[in-house]
């Protein structure tokens, strides 16, 4: 039970650090984590979609605060919040308090922090942004201990689904953010399709 704790503690940590920093792979880690809990207890992967939830939710807060304080600076460094309107949109969507912009922007590679500081910028009270994030944060957690829990029921031993998963949410990522980039151009224009 204690190596439990500790290995969810870890998990709690690691996707804080990972939400904050976005350049490490807080959904593999959730994956894995959930391949392993259930090969070891079915019930365990509900911890590890409590323990991912808490992380990203955590992070994400701490995000949006970090991001609240330099908010119109970072805006301008970033290529794909130059365009006003693009700011202006999302900025509208975090005011009608829609969980999906949220939930969408997780799943996306590279999509959380432009909507985190799309929120921060158009002064999305704190308050607001804290209740509409939760359930973000819980569905992906959520879907990345399913790609873990399915990378157990096609692999036996818990090292493979482990891999499984990992490499599972690392294509999908990958592949996400390969149709993204094909999509829209250097420039800001459509690419081919």
């Amino acid at each position: 039970m204690t190596a439990t704790l500790a290995a969810l503690g870890s998990l709690v940590l690691v996707v804080l650090l990972g939400s904050v920093v976005p350049v490490l792979p807080t959904g593999a880690a959730v994956s894995g984590a959930a391949a392993l809990a259930a090969h070891q207890h079915p019930l365990t992967v509900v911890l590890v979609v409590l323990a991912g939830a808490t992380g990203a939710y955590a992070g994400d807060l701490a995000t949006y605060r970090l991001l609240g304080w330099g908010g119109e600076r970072i805006a301008g460094r970033l290529h794909g919040l130059r365009a006003r309107p693009r700011v202006a949109r999302l900025s509208a969507r975090m005011r009608e308090g829609r969980v999906s912009t949220l939930l969408v922007s997780r799943l996306i590679p590279g999509g959380r922090v432009p909507v985190l500081l799309a929120a921060a910028v158009s002064g999305l009270a704190w308050r607001r942004f804290a209740v509409a994030n939760l359930p973000a944060a819980l569905m992906w957690s959520a879907l990345y201990a399913a790609i873990g829990v399915l990378g157990r029921a096609v692999f036996p031993e818990p090292w493979q689904s482990v891999v499984a998963a990992i490499l599972l949410v690392l294509l999908v990522t990958q592949g996400l953010s390969w149709l993204g980039r094909r999509r829209v151009g250097p420039d800001g224009t459509p690419g081919t399709p």
